[in-house]
């Protein structure tokens, strides 16, 4: 019986292929690679009444995870966090139904556990030893602690306004960390020029083709909670963009293997902070690929990506599914912060938040519509951001 139904690499770009057991970072024309399957034989087995016997994790899809072999998984018990019916807040903007689904109940906190558990777990089964990566925190906090599980060696940038907690994560799962001036783009030039040089695997977002195959089990898990439905809208906090596109990509694979419906997709929301908003602005200015965001700043450091590797893809599927791109301010994502925790009892991280804002405006604005079911995807938990929380003086 096979555990992985992969079948190949291609780009999305050019269409080159390339083999899943190579050792490969990008296709030769740059563009990132993706991953795909035999859906004809993977259905056979990938079906509704066998996933309810599995284990709620996200390697009960592992028909169409890139793993050949169940011995080389590394996992902390990864995947299917719960979605929230937020009644509270959708009855206060008259919306019809509201739905969290929570990444920050993952083991490191944060969404990036799913593309770490899968990245790691292919990079074990290719014979790589260390690995290198830029981070803005999550991602770099997520890497390191997996590739510590899977006994390998990990290298990691991060820019110094970066959480201290994501920080701490990464020294103390034994990493190679180094803090750097400037932003996470500067982090990656570094990481580019050395690992080559001394025999690091770089797996910076979609500089592997396989980090993007755990982020998009967050699309399986929407279809299979909604028992296999899909939402009219899906609200996500971009930066470098991978789950947005790892959810199109899931849901357009459960499209092709007959598990949800052909005839609808929902439509894709970027957000992004008004500090750092490239994709915006390529979105609003109609355009397929973003330009480099100069002196981007925000509180919602997980989205400070100033230009994704992705971006094309971004936008392809925003276009695609009828979508949009928002850019919330700094102020507001704080103030909704509070407000969502007040009102639901989900203490969100600023991205998070800023995906509660951007539903609170595309409603207002009649974008999305009263009778309309939405999933906003919190990417982490609020607690690793203790900066963002301004408490008033207190006497007693």
């Amino acid at each position: 019986m096979s555990y992985s139904f992969v079948s190949h690499l291609y780009c999305p770009k050019c269409a080159k292929t390339y083999s899943s057991d190579a050792l490969i970072n990008t296709c030769t024309c740059g563009a990132p690679l993706l991953v795909d399957y035999d859906f004809e034989s993977a259905k056979r087995m990938f079906t509704k009444e066998n996933l309810q016997t599995r284990k709620p994790n996200l390697w009960r899809y592992h028909e169409l995870l890139p793993i050949k072999s169940v011995e080389h998984v590394i996992t902390l018990g990864e995947g299917m966090t719960p979605i929230i019916d937020c009644k509270t807040t959708a009855a206060k903007m008259g919306l019809k139904r509201l739905l969290i689904k929570d990444e920050g109940q993952l083991p490191t906190g944060s969404f990036k556990a799913r593309g770490s558990a899968v990245g790691v777990s292919k990079a074990k089964e290719l014979g790589i030893d260390e690995l290198a990566m830029p981070t803005n925190g999550n991602a770099g906090a997520a890497w390191s602690l997996y590739a510590a599980r899977a006994g390998m060696k990990s290298h990691i940038i991060m820019p110094k306004d970066a959480p201290s907690i994501t920080r701490q994560e990464v020294y103390i799962a034994g990493s190679d960390l180094r803090i750097i001036p400037g932003l996470i783009s500067d982090a990656g030039k570094m990481i580019a020029e050395e690992a080559p040089l001394k025999g690091w695997f770089n797996v910076s977002t979609l500089k592997e083709p396989y980090r993007i195959e755990g982020k998009k089990t967050m699309g399986l898990e929407i279809a299979e909670q909604l028992n296999w439905t899909v939402p009219d809208v899906i609200l996500y906090p971009t930066g470098g963009g991978v789950g947005l596109i790892g959810i199109y990509k899931a849901l357009k694979e459960l499209q092709k293997m007959g598990m949800i419906a052909e005839d609808k997709m929902p439509r894709m929301v970027a957000v992004q902070a008004e500090g750092c908003a490239p994709i915006v602005k390529a979105f609003n200015e109609g355009k397929t690929e973003s330009e480099f965001w100069n002196n981007s700043v925000t509180s919602a450091f997980g989205i400070n990506v100033p230009k994704a590797l992705g971006d094309f893809l971004v936008l392809d599927a925003i276009y695609k599914t009828n979508g949009c791109a928002i850019a919330i301010d700094d102020e507001t994502i704080l103030a909704d912060q509070k407000e969502i925790a007040e009102h639901e009892g989900l203490f969100v991280c600023p991205e998070g938040s800023a995906v509660y804002t951007a539903t609170k405006r595309l409603f207002k604005s009649g974008w999305i519509k009263e009778d309309e079911t939405v999933v906003c995807i919190n990417t982490g938990m609020g607690i690793k951001y203790p900066e963002t929380v301004y408490l008033p003086e207190f006497e007693g």
